[in-house]
């Protein structure tokens, strides 16, 4: 509404396709049915905001979404067409309600104005059977429609076995084609979320009843009102500060173990001061089996921080992960002589399996941590030094070839732009804000060599990014809207994403989680007079 002259209520003229488009980022963004456009209310409260409104239908809805959808994809397609540097991505299955099988595959990638994006690029559904000659047939063809088949520097996956024969087949076709780096040497990323679960359940293999009692402790004191009751009284009486809850574990999820153990053990006192409130509690653990969980909890903490750091969709640049994945590394040699021979075994297998993992992502991420200028090769020297799985001069002589360029981009001086950044000292941490700025800053001083960093720095430690859209697919293709056609669902969760990005959804789910009394309504409500 506008004010006139005469201080008198006017109708602003309204722009129908100016409103269309809002009307279908709002679909987008907040997972609205199509049907929304036809709620009576809605509708009341259109025509009472313009009168000139003209309402629309649900095929109008549908087909305005897809015009959005059409519009900011060829866009996209625009801009990682012009992109200089490489492209990362992730890929993985899901399986919706309906039990057909959707494929995501996520570009990871540094742009023009040196910003880390990652955008949903493929989010349809893929008819069984889902093999690895199929997936890899399929991900090739959407990487030729998207223009993009010639900028992939790698790809980050699960480790499901059809995953390895894909990535094969797909690498092969790239390399036959001469389309991958290095021929393709580090294309294939495995998931560092997946691998550190696969990992941590080895060693819980080994715990195996040592954590029995705990268990049943927690069950014991839950399983009704009145227990519950009795304990939080015997808590007070052990002055227990803790407020949280207990919780137990999951088979599923590794973590849930090290927090159940981190949560069990700050009520230790109370559990062992219910046994004095409470004869029929008798699973209680003794002091030397509430000790030995003290010891498996330290053990797994550092494995939960880096879990926590790689699990969120905001992730940061890849050279922030070599010395996190070192730290683990190297805490699994320094516990194989743990002085708790549960710890000291629950090792034996988790190493086996890391080191296999570590061979594999330790020259990648070593490159990636060369490329900070605030460590260059000072940290990854420090690392490898300690390492005796191989030599410190192997490995640094292995990153060197990855420069290649520096035997045919030398400068007047003679140096590469590799020998020139690597002669100058590491800056102070407080000299740089942001990696990404710095590099920004300087990549015509260091030419080729940022580009390199460009693409290097983009690659996805893990799979969340392409498992945070099954999250939102799960919301936008729920029981109540199971008939959406398949081009739909695409359309919608590849909108949204290019509309708002992950972070915004990450934000969203916590902010669903808080408690409405939390909220005081009252104070926020307005009275209508």
């Amino acid at each position: 509404m506008l004010v006139t002259a005469d201080a008198k209520l006017k109708a602003r003229k309204i722009d129908q396709h100016v409103f269309r488009e809002m009307v279908a980022k709002s679909i987008i963004q907040h997972d609205l049915p199509f049907s929304y456009v036809e709620y009576e209310r809605v509708r009341a409260v259109w025509k009472y905001l313009n009168d000139d409104v003209q309402v629309i239908s649900r095929n109008t809805a549908v087909a305005d979404v897809i015009k959005y959808y059409e519009n900011e994809k060829a866009a996209l397609k625009r801009e990682l067409r012009n992109l200089h540097g490489r492209i990362s991505f992730t890929s993985d299955l899901w399986t919706a309600v309906t039990d057909e099988g959707y494929v995501c595959l996520t570009a990871h990638y540094i742009d023009s104005k040196w910003q880390l994006k990652n955008k949903i690029l493929v989010f349809n559904a893929l008819p069984p059977p889902h093999s690895g000659i199929k997936l890899a047939m399929h991900l090739l063809e959407m990487l030729k429609e998207w223009g993009i088949d010639k900028k992939v520097f790698s790809l980050t996956l699960d480790n499901a076995t059809s995953n390895d024969c894909m990535q094969d087949i797909l690498k092969s076709q790239l390399v036959l084609r001469d389309d991958l780096l290095c021929g393709g040497e580090f294309f294939h990323v495995r998931c560092s979320a997946h691998i550190l679960n696969l990992i941590v359940q080895d060693g819980l293999k080994v715990i195996g009843s040592s954590l029995h009692k705990t268990r049943e402790s927690i069950k014991y004191v839950t399983a009704s009102e009145s227990r519950d009751i009795l304990f939080r009284r015997s808590c007070e009486s052990a002055r227990v500060e803790e407020k949280r809850e207990l919780i137990l574990d999951v088979p599923t999820r590794w973590n849930s173990t090290y927090h159940m153990l981190e949560r069990a053990l700050k009520y230790r006192a109370g559990f062992i001061n219910l046994k004095t409130m409470d004869k029929n509690f008798k699973s209680s653990p003794t002091n030397e089996e509430w000790d030995r969980a003290k010891a498996i909890c330290d053990f797994l903490e550092p494995f939960d921080e880096i879990t926590k750091l790689i699990s969120g969709s905001t992730y940061p640049t890849s050279n922030m992960y070599f010395f996190q994945v070192w730290q683990i590394h190297n805490w699994l040699r320094v516990n194989e002589y743990n002085s708790d021979e549960i710890v000291s075994e629950m090792v034996i297998p988790m190493k086996e399996k890391f080191d296999k993992y570590w061979v594999e992502v330790s020259d990648i991420f070593a490159i990636a941590s060369i490329l900070d200028p605030r460590l260059k090769l000072t940290l990854v020297q420090y690392c490898f030094e300690r390492d005796c799985s191989f030599t410190c001069k192997t490995k640094i002589e292995h990153c060197e070839d990855f420069f290649a360029f520096r035997k045919s981009n030398v400068a007047v001086s003679g140096k590469s732009s590799l020998d020139i950044y690597l002669d100058e000292p590491p800056l102070d941490t407080t000299d740089i804000k942001s990696l990404l700025d710095w590099w920004k800053d300087n990549s015509k001083r260091f030419g080729e060599l940022s580009s390199v960093a460009c693409d290097v720095l983009s690659i996805p430690i893990t799979t969340v990014a392409s498992e945070s859209s099954f999250s939102i697919g799960g919301r936008v293709l729920n029981k109540y809207r199971s008939r959406l056609l398949p081009k739909n669902v695409q359309a919608l969760i590849c909108s949204r994403n290019w509309l708002k990005g992950f972070e915004a959804y990450e934000n969203e789910e916590a902010e669903n989680l808080v408690e409405e009394d939390e909220t005081n309504t009252e104070a926020e409500a307005t009275e209508l007079s």
